[in-house]
């Protein structure tokens, strides 16, 4: 099954099989492009991108929007993904960091931009986690995030028919709507977009079925397509949120 999309005409450029290779979840390219169509990305721009695994978000935001990239990840070492930015041929414009979402090296308002793919519900569910996180983007810069989730949440116990995919990891996964009220109650952010990927669920088991198509499906792949094409978009998607920070803090305790 290929991996171009007519709504991802950018990531069709790249190479299949060095997605193949370096993947870490969902095609970390359709969803960073969905992401960046509704960011001001500018060039010169400094970039956190972060939990950006084998750094495949990182190049292209680095190539596509001529942004400069801090890739910094917990799971992959720095040298790994330094081996793969110079591959790409982008070791003057991204720059790998090893390190806890939860313990960033940053200053204070470095970054024009905050970005995060396929990571955010690992450590953003926290109730207090974007009172951590905002600080690090200059008052005004915006903080995108694009994550699995629920078209809608289950009322009541999990669907059956999920429990063959799920873990104790899809805990986190919410709906747009769970996503813009965690975000707004904060007023550490405008929300500008709290969204759906239209046919995410369609994505999303592309993606799968080209991993087994090509070799690279693990043991599970075949059952989770099943789960997949049997939930046919009623709860499993795809969920963006995009917000802004506030020139100053609202609420006590934010400064």
């Amino acid at each position: 099954m290929s991996l171009e999309r007519k709504e991802f005409p950018l990531s069709a450029k790249y190479d299949p099989e060095w997605v193949f290779e370096n993947q870490m979840g969902i095609h970390a390219l359709w969803l960073t492009e969905w992401l960046g169509a509704e960011m001001e990305l500018r060039p010169g721009m400094r970039v956190l991108d972060l939990g950006c695994g084998k750094a495949l978000s990182s190049v292209f935001l680095a190539r596509e929007y001529g942004v400069q990239v801090w890739a910094t990840d917990l799971w992959i070492e720095a040298d790994d993904n330094l081996a793969r930015i110079r591959e790409a041929g982008l070791g003057e414009e991204i720059f790998p960091i090893h390190a806890d979402a939860r313990s960033l090296p940053f200053a204070r308002g470095f970054f024009d931009a905050i970005v995060c793919v396929d990571a955010y519900i690992y450590f953003g569910t926290d109730d207090l986690y974007l009172k951590y996180l905002y600080p690090f983007v200059k008052p005004g810069g915006q903080i995108g995030v694009v994550v699995p989730g629920f078209v809608r949440e289950p009322d009541g116990p999990l669907p059956e028919h999920l429990r063959p995919f799920w873990s104790q990891d899809c805990w986190t996964w919410h709906d747009a709507g769970w996503w813009r009220n965690h975000w707004s109650r904060t007023d550490l952010v405008d929300v500008a977009i709290a969204d759906t990927m239209p046919n995410g669920h369609d994505l999303w088991r592309q993606w799968y079925q080209a991993r087994l198509d090509a070799g690279y499906g693990g043991s599970n792949t075949a059952s989770d397509i099943q789960v997949l094409s049997e939930d046919r978009g009623r709860y499993m998607g795809i969920v963006r949120i995009i917000g802004r920070r506030k020139p100053q803090p609202s609420a006590p305790g934010d400064a």
